[in-house]
């Protein structure tokens, strides 16, 4: 890599600005995963396999443990009050955590089977919490979670409600669903697929299905085809466009599946989230490292 981007497509250089430049922010992870951005001025990110959750602190860089043991957390993000929805793999939940710091568990079960182990989280502006649940922390040998048999036929997207208790299954057709956004208006429901993972064969897609009533989703289909590797976690800006992580970049793509752009970083990328006061800075988590960018843009 010479160039830190790559341009498909002219609306890709709206969103970078003349200090567009890819920032280290801290390393010695194993796997990073999970960033999400506090408004006081945080970005909290798990290292999976380390069985740790650490914070960067905007306002002098330092970093710090921010919990450990974290249950093998994965994804992160807020609920409408400002508190950490966290997938734990090695609980198989997820939970809470409370503004005094206590953790709660919010879900651990489906018809009173555990999941496998809760990967990804989104909240919906009506407070409801969606979810993926591939197999990552359950698989022999895993060490990302304890290896066992899992209680459910397969892998799905979860909707759950904290105000009424109920949970539904959403999502049926994917083999291991992995990260996921709403679009900027909720109207859709992007989720990436990860069954290349364990079966080379297998689609390297995001899909996306039509969210109907605000409860359940319809009409499921391939929004992109990614390479090289796979999208994991993904975000969205207030164009409408998707930031996904891949082998080798974050890849920009518009509405349409166009892929725009490429944001090069110098390792296997696992996730991102927009944060700073502005909400345009691109914070992202790969393998050992976590990154920064600043963009011409607005996270929603």
């Amino acid at each position: 890599m010479t160039e830190p981007f790559e341009i498909f497509d002219d609306r890709f250089r709206a969103l970078l600005r003349p200090d567009s430049r890819l920032e280290k922010l801290a390393d010695g992870c194993i796997w990073a995963e999970g960033p999400v951005y506090i408004p006081a001025g945080y970005v909290v990110w798990s290292d999976i396999p380390n069985n740790r959750m650490l914070r960067w602190n905007e306002h002098d860089g330092s970093v710090e443990i921010f919990r450990q043991p974290s249950n093998y957390s994965n994804g992160n993000t807020l609920d409408l009050q400002g508190r950490l929805i966290t997938c734990e793999h090695g609980t198989r939940r997820v939970s809470r955590t409370e503004p005094d710091g206590t953790v709660v568990t919010v879900v651990d079960n489906y018809q009173g089977k555990r999941f496998n182990s809760p990967n990804d989280v989104v909240v919906k502006s009506d407070g409801t919490i969606w979810f993926t649940d591939p197999p990552y922390g359950i698989l022999p040998g895993t060490k990302e979670g304890y290896a066992t048999e899992p209680d459910l036929d397969g892998c799905y997207v979860f909707r759950h409600d904290p105000a009424s208790g109920e949970t539904t299954l959403v999502v049926d057709d994917m083999i291991k669903p992995n990260g996921l956004a709403f679009s900027p208006d909720e109207q859709r429901l992007y989720v990436a697929d990860t069954a290349a993972s364990h079966d080379p064969n297998a689609e390297r897609v995001i899909r996306v299905y039509d969210v109907v009533d605000g409860r359940s989703l319809a009409r499921g289909r391939v929004f992109c085809h990614i390479d090289p590797g796979m999208a994991d976690g993904f975000r969205f800006d207030h164009n409408g466009y998707l930031y996904t992580s891949s082998a080798d970049s974050i890849q920009v793509y518009a509405e349409d599946g166009t892929r725009l752009g490429k944001i090069y970083v110098p390792e296997k990328i696992a996730n991102c989230a927009f944060g700073g006061p502005e909400r345009s800075r691109l914070f992202i988590t790969a393998t050992t490292s976590l990154y920064a960018i600043d963009l011409n843009t607005r996270g929603i």
